[in-house]
């Protein structure tokens, strides 16, 4: 049974580099992975494209035939998919185990009211895909009370409409830091939780919040959000290897991956880590290292790669020494996987 990532979220969130980010990060764990761009307007991917909707429908001709704008092309393109599935199938059974993620188009209204991105998802997972949805969203977003809700309504409305797996991540958490203080911990944010003391912030925001009719609709708007609780948030630095192990493993949970029995004698240390839930990163871990101490780290970092590399310029002792070299990463792995009985081989 394949498994697989649906990509959404908001133009700019970094969908295609996270896609890219990924496809490199499962590579290096050795779990096979293929992307396929459903992003008519992404004609320069960064990454390696299994199969492209711009080989079925090109976003320029259907501006030109239609007399369409941007928005209208993408979504017209769409359609047309939902209606040409066979090619998607066709293009799916060719990349038979692979794990997929899928670079889907960034207008939000196809993951909120229009049918036809959930239609082809449905479509795929009777293929006998295990979908999991991913939301990414600017972490810069928490930077404005007002742009916080506002991220939290497209989050429940993307969910309900999605109706899949689903996960919320705040990407580009390395950079908050640089944003200005937050008048919350993380935690605040990502568990969603005491809403309703963001209010006076959104007050301090703009003075037109005042007004007692705006001081409804926001406590309406936080009522809504918490009756529901739905809404969660993951994080991710997409160049951090212990923040995307982190968010990989939440997928791969959500998604039924993780519960999946071995892949065989033959799994590296990274798929058993991953399956047998090795020590993650927590949202307090993430608030140290990427806001509180975050110039501690950058340099405790830059000094272990210059260590690394000095390393690496010596003379080995003997031939076989950079063979038997492991990265630290995957020896830290190694000791927290428990001893569930599976034997770990690595080909000769």
């Amino acid at each position: 049974m394949p498994f697989a990532q649906l990509v959404i979220g908001p133009p700019g969130s970094g969908k295609s580099t996270y896609c890219d980010g990924m496809h490199q990060f499962m590579s290096a764990i050795g779990r096979k992975c293929s992307i396929v761009n459903l992003d008519p307007a992404n004609d320069h991917t960064s990454y390696p494209c299994a199969l492209d909707i711009r080989d079925l429908v090109a976003l320029e001709t259907i501006m030109a035939d239609e007399e369409l704008g941007p928005n209208g092309g993408v979504l017209y393109a769409l359609e047309e998919l939902e209606h040409n599935l066979e090619w998607l199938q066709k293009g799916l059974d060719g990349l038979g185990e692979d794990y997929v993620l899928f670079d889907c188009p960034g207008q939000v209204e196809l993951f909120t009211h229009h049918t036809s991105l959930r239609n082809i998802f449905f479509r795929i997972q009777k293929m006998g895909y295990r979908l999991v949805a991913l939301h990414l969203t600017d972490s810069y977003c928490l930077t404005l009370p007002s742009l916080y809700i506002s991220t939290l309504l497209l989050s429940l409305r993307s969910m309900l409409q999605m109706d899949l797996p689903h996960l919320n991540v705040l990407t580009k958490i390395d950079k908050i830091a640089s944003y200005g203080p937050l008048p919350f911990e993380l935690e605040f944010y990502t568990e969603v939780q005491d809403l309703p003391d963001i209010v006076p912030h959104l007050l301090e925001e703009n003075p037109m919040m005042r007004h007692h009719k705006f001081e409804g609709l926001n406590n309406a708007v936080i009522e809504l959000v918490e009756d529901f609780g739905l809404v969660g948030f993951e994080t991710l630095a997409v160049e951090d290897k212990k923040s995307m192990m982190t968010l990989l493993h939440s997928i791969d949970r959500a998604g039924g991956y993780a519960f999946g029995g071995a892949e065989g004698a033959n799994d590296t240390v990274w798929q058993v880590a991953v399956r047998d839930g090795m020590r993650t990163m927590n949202v307090r871990d993430v608030q140290e290292r990427w806001i509180d101490r975050k110039e501690e780290f950058d340099e405790m970092e830059r000094k272990q790669l210059e260590e690394e590399a000095k390393a690496q310029e010596a003379p080995s002792l003997t031939d076989d020494a950079g063979e038997e070299e492991e990265d630290s990463d995957i020896e830290e792995m190694r000791r927290h996987i428990p001893d569930n009985g599976i034997k770990v081989v690595r080909p000769p």
